[in-house]
């Protein structure tokens, strides 16, 4: 990182990882913006987080909560420093102003046009600043249509057409139990402004990135939405049942349920020679996989009952040995504690001394520039002060 890279960032310091000396201005809040940010800062970036005087929504979800911090909020804030602006106040407008005509890139997911009227949508922004990737996230796009819809991630499930594929054939549709396509909306975000970086890299010139909720989630949905696409086809609600494989599904064992995946026709010889059942791998009806799903009504049965002779402990043991996937059905403390078991570390420190907090990883491994952990998620306008500060000081040197 450069000297001039150093003296742009709002803590006057160099930071490790593979986006040292990015500039993040981060306008967002509540989830997909914030968790996109989040995984720039883990990987090296400066990320001061914008937030108005009341502070980002999620601070008040709650509960749970750790020594009274919501802990959604702490879920995707970490290694970010907070500055408080209203930018109705002329002083806190010019203020972003600058952070944005310093930033390398700009995150906002306001309604689409709303920072206009502050000075604080692309065109302004890169009129001062033409280098900026900018990045705004919405529900369903900024065309006229589309912009006015409000975009939380319940509405997008519903109405792409998710909630109707989920829960059991007769039952009620069910959203899924995290926001899903916040999150989607989010890694597309990050997949777009670092493509963007990588492009004004090659060719010094900035540009707008939009992403929005309910592609994100078209997309996401991948053979469901291929199904009607490309098939014609309108995918329906199938409970825990996979509308292309069989088994892929919960099967009943002695004392409770286990997911058994035989994804191939490999997979589903070693499952029956595991449960002594050989023979069904070379029967005519479930040979291939077109089969088995055409004829699971016949067949599930036939592997319930022998798997309800052992525990699914037990089932699971000897099918993970055969090769096959399968896994119980954890609750998020026993997820964590088999990450922790095969060695995947699933828990960091993030912090030091008495404002360290434990946080989940940061899913992605470097051999060579590993994510760090260094701020805890902030406090409402925890360096306000020293962010002013540096806004009001002459800039230093050129990109």
């Amino acid at each position: 990182m450069s000297a001039d890279e150093t003296e742009r960032t709002a803590a006057g310091t160099a930071t490790p990882g593979p986006l040292a000396g990015l500039l993040v201005a981060d306008f967002s809040r509540i989830l997909a913006g914030p968790y996109a940010t989040m995984l720039l800062a883990d990987l090296g970036a400066e990320v001061v987080k914008v937030e108005g005087p009341s502070g980002d929504d999620t601070r008040t979800w709650q509960p749970p909560v750790r020594e009274g911090v919501s802990t959604y909020y702490m879920g995707v804030n970490r290694n970010k420093r907070s500055v408080a602006l209203d930018l109705k106040d002329p002083a806190d407008a010019d203020a972003a102003r600058e952070l944005a005509r310093r930033a390398d890139v700009l995150v906002e997911n306001f309604k689409p046009g709303g920072l206009a009227r502050f000075g604080l949508d692309y065109e302004t922004v890169s009129a001062t600043n033409p280098g900026v990737v900018y990045a705004s996230i919405s529900g369903f796009g900024s065309g006229p249509k589309g912009a006015p819809l409000p975009g939380y991630d319940l509405i997008v499930q519903a109405i792409s057409g998710f909630m109707s594929l989920t829960g059991d054939p007769d039952g009620s549709p069910y959203r899924a139990g995290v926001a899903l396509f916040d999150v989607m909306a989010g890694l597309h975000a990050t997949i777009g402004v670092l493509s963007a970086v990588n492009h004004r890299h090659a060719t010094g010139q900035g540009q707008h990135v939009e992403v929005n909720l309910l592609s994100s989630a078209l997309s996401g949905l991948v053979n469901q939405t291929s199904a009607y696409v490309t098939g014609e086809v309108v995918p329906f609600r199938m409970g825990n049942s996979h509308p292309s494989l069989f088994p892929y599904e919960p099967l009943p064992c002695a004392d409770g349920d286990l997911i058994v995946t035989a994804g191939n026709n490999g997979q589903f010889r070693r499952l029956v020679e595991v449960l002594g059942v050989p023979e069904l791998a070379d029967d005519p009806r479930f040979s291939r996989n077109e089969d088995r799903t055409a004829n699971r009504d016949e067949l599930r049965p036939l592997l319930v009952e022998r798997l309800r002779t052992r525990s699914k402990q037990e089932w699971f043991r000897d099918i993970i040995g055969a090769g096959v996937p399968c896994g119980p059905i954890n609750t998020i403390d026993q997820g964590v504690a088999f990450a922790e078991e095969v060695g995947l570390d699933p828990v960091v420190t993030v912090g030091e001394g008495a404002a360290a907090v434990p946080s989940v990883r940061n899913p992605i491994t470097f051999s060579a520039t590993p994510p760090a952990y260094r701020l805890p998620p902030p406090d409402l306008d925890e360096h306000g002060a020293e962010i002013r500060r540096w806004l009001a000081e002459p800039e230093e040197g050129t990109r």
